[in-house]
């Protein structure tokens, strides 16, 4: 694991398997993540939440940051699991199943803080949607 600064002097890590990032209440990994989930991809005030990878049962902020740590293709997360916990809100901790973070209308349901739009074209990386 190691520490960087990014320009606003907030601590960033970049942690890869097998380790976990200590400062979370879920196991996460990714490359120059924040407090609040944001990484070196995505950056925005917006991109606040960690998804759940099903082939390593760890969360990544995103599926670039999967890419770059792990030497294995992302798995989906099923229809069958769309009840379960898969989604991290930066900013409360929250924990989200993917039907309630697919229903949340880009805000997380328990602080209101806001979710990035964008990310909705990003979904089928994540979550076997629509099938």
């Amino acid at each position: 694991m190691t520490d960087r600064t990014d320009r606003n002097d907030t601590c960033r890590r970049t942690t890869a398997p097998p380790n976990a990032d200590d400062r979370f209440s879920v196991p996460l990994r990714g490359v120059a993540v924040d407090h609040a989930t944001r990484c070196d991809h995505y950056d925005s005030d917006l991109d606040v939440v960690a998804i759940r990878f099903a082939c390593c049962d760890c969360f990544y902020p995103c599926f670039r940051c999967h890419e770059a740590l792990t030497d294995h293709d992302a798995e989906r997360i099923s229809p069958d699991r769309f009840d379960r916990p898969a989604v991290r809100c930066g900013v409360c901790g929250a924990t989200l199943s993917v039907d309630a973070y697919l229903d949340c209308d880009d805000s997380c349901p328990d602080c209101g803080a806001a979710f990035n739009p964008g990310c909705r074209r990003h979904r089928d990386r994540y979550f076997a949607v629509g099938e």
